[in-house]
């Protein structure tokens, strides 16, 4: 049987990633607006004027890396973030992003080098750890990246949900399902709408033989914006186990209509529903 453990779909790939991308002041950069503030007042606030050049530099050149980066110009956005460690070595956010970049450009070792980096700066920084888990574990090096997943959700990480799915996909692409399962439905309970998370989950239980709760899933992604030729393709095939003629001719059509030339298309005309 054919096992495709993420979305084909391009505009699903951001989920696999969560960037340290921040527009405003940044907490490394900001921490080096220097030494102006410290004569005066001590509960006075950092604003812009307390900036020292350097810092102030370093700050723009994050931005418009930030925005490169956003826009896929990865080698415009290196050279600015070069620049950002060059003026604030001690930016967290600026070595996450160095890494981002370089794990985008396909050179992991210099990724590894910037989220290794960031973490030496910052232990218990949730965003590096989530990020180099995900980049030990496109390099299989599979328990070190469960590490760091465990470590960016133990922190608090904001995004937890996104840990827990990549430590989901990580997990399958170990071979261990049980322990996949589960932190796929942990990342359900943070983020219900999670595509990743809920197609993976439902495959994992059609796999099994638990119909039924395989089609809530499925049926929460096909009923959403989120829904491609892999999900309708997953929920066809729950439909059919279940002897659900209704429901699979219905969905049948959503693929052939909005999908016609899918593989899964293509499947569901040969009939393949154990491919």
């Amino acid at each position: 049987m054919r096992y495709r453990p993420f979305f084909a779909r391009p505009a699903l790939a951001r989920w696999l990633m969560i960037f340290a991308l921040s527009m405003g002041v940044l907490a490394g950069l900001g921490a080096c607006a220097g030494a102006r503030g410290s004569t005066g007042p001590k509960n006075d606030l950092v604003t812009a004027s307390d900036e020292t050049p350097d810092a102030r530099r370093a700050r723009i050149r994050y931005e418009l890396a930030a925005g490169y980066y956003q826009e896929g110009k990865d080698e415009v956005a290196l050279d600015d973030i070069k620049e950002v460690v060059r003026l604030a070595p001690s930016s967290v956010d600026g070595w996450i992003l160095r890494g981002l970049i370089y794990m985008r450009m396909g050179h992991p070792d210099l990724a590894e080098e910037s989220f290794r980096h960031a973490q030496s700066l910052q232990p218990d920084n949730g965003t590096v750890a989530h990020n180099y888990g995900w980049l030990l574990c496109q390099q299989k090096r599979y328990a070190e990246a469960e590490t760091q997943f465990k470590k960016a959700i133990s922190v608090g990480y904001r995004e937890a949900s996104r840990t827990y799915m990549n430590m989901g996909v990580c997990e399958m692409e170990a071979g261990q399902k049980s322990t996949a399962e589960e932190s796929f439905r942990q990342s359900l309970g943070l983020e219900p709408l999670n595509p990743i998370s809920g197609y993976n989950l439902a495959l994992l239980l059609y796999r099994r033989g638990q119909y039924d709760q395989a089609r809530f899933y499925v049926r929460r992604l096909n009923n959403s914006d989120l829904a491609n030729a892999q999900t309708l393709w997953l929920g066809i095939r729950v439909e059919h186990a279940l002897q659900s003629t209704v429901a699979q001719q219905q969905l049948a059509a959503q693929l052939h209509s909005r999908f016609p030339d899918s593989p899964e298309a293509g499947l569901l005309d040969r009939g393949a529903f154990n491919d």
